[in-house]
């Protein structure tokens, strides 16, 4: 007997499936371990700009498999394009069964008002210099690839693992400004059309934070990434978590004043869903 969470919402995005620098076994684990009303797919989810019919393993086809069965369970899954998958875009607007396909969403969530995109649109270098963009993302998987090659070899000796992008991100200074420059445009134009909440993916740097200008303020999320952060965005009990496979495995949300005076018994089935093992045997 497996115990599932629930969740009202679940937000993943920058999976990169078809590439090296994907962790799709952690993202699988992930999904095995939830059990949302919404799964949004918030861009680069297939990386189709550095797709190969060379590599495409297994567990990346379990991902996508797993997925399909969320649909086929009664999960709305909302694919949202990012720039990776673009190709999508020529299908934004149709919707197979559960799965929709969208370049962007509002959603009322308790009242309030959520806005889910990519966040390309903000990258001029993609759209002025695509060719180049694409360069540094072929770049940017070799380097992955090296960074495993290093760790293996960390690992073989006893030492803790070492993320070489990690460290290039942070120590330049021109990365941190475009995050930073990123993270406020949304932002400000989350306020400047009344959303509480603005949704992003993109920049692979999971966040939540509080953005306040003149006019009012926003909740601004990132949902990370599956290639470095391992991270997803969960919404429940009214309210956003970031989960973090590294940190939090398999845990639930922790009580908040909403829930305390629930019954024991209550909250268990609140948060978790039983899953019958032979129906799972017959899925695998």
């Amino acid at each position: 007997m497996k115990l599932k969470r629930k969740v009202e919402i679940a937000v993943i995005s920058d999976v990169h499936l078809g590439t090296y620098g994907c962790h799709a076994k952690h993202l699988l684990t992930y999904l095995n371990s939830i059990q949302p009303k919404k799964l949004i797919l918030n861009g680069d989810i297939i990386d189709i700009w550095q797709f190969s019919k060379r590599y495409f393993p297994k567990s990346h086809l379990k991902v996508i498999k797993k997925i399909m069965d969320f649909a086929s369970d009664g999960v709305e899954v909302i694919y949202i394009t990012g720039n990776h998958d673009e190709m999508l875009r020529k299908f934004s607007g149709t919707s197979i069964g559960n799965i929709s396909i969208v370049d962007k969403i509002v959603l009322n969530l308790d009242g309030k008002k959520a806005w889910f995109f990519h966040g390309d649109v903000f990258d001029v270098s993609i759209q002025n210099a695509k060719w180049l963009a694409k360069l540094g993302g072929y770049g940017y998987d070799l380097l992955i690839l090296i960074n495993r090659l290093v760790n293996w070899g960390l690992e073989h000796v006893g030492k803790e693992k070492y993320s070489l992008s990690k460290k290039i991100k942070s120590s330049v200074k021109r990365a941190v400004k475009y995050i930073q420059d990123f993270e406020s445009v949304a932002s400000d134009l989350a306020i400047e059309n009344g959303y509480d909440y603005v949704i992003c993916g993109h920049i692979h740097q999971p966040k939540m934070l509080v953005k306040e200008n003149k006019i009012g303020q926003t909740t601004y999320l990132n949902s990370g990434d599956w290639v470095e952060n391992f991270t997803a965005l969960e919404y429940q009990f009214k309210r956003w978590k970031i989960y973090n496979y590294n940190h939090d495995k398999l845990t639930p949300f922790f009580m908040d004043e909403d829930v305390k005076e629930m019954e024991f018994s209550d909250l268990i089935a609140a948060i978790t869903v039983v899953e019958n093992p032979k129906k799972d045997k017959k899925s695998d």
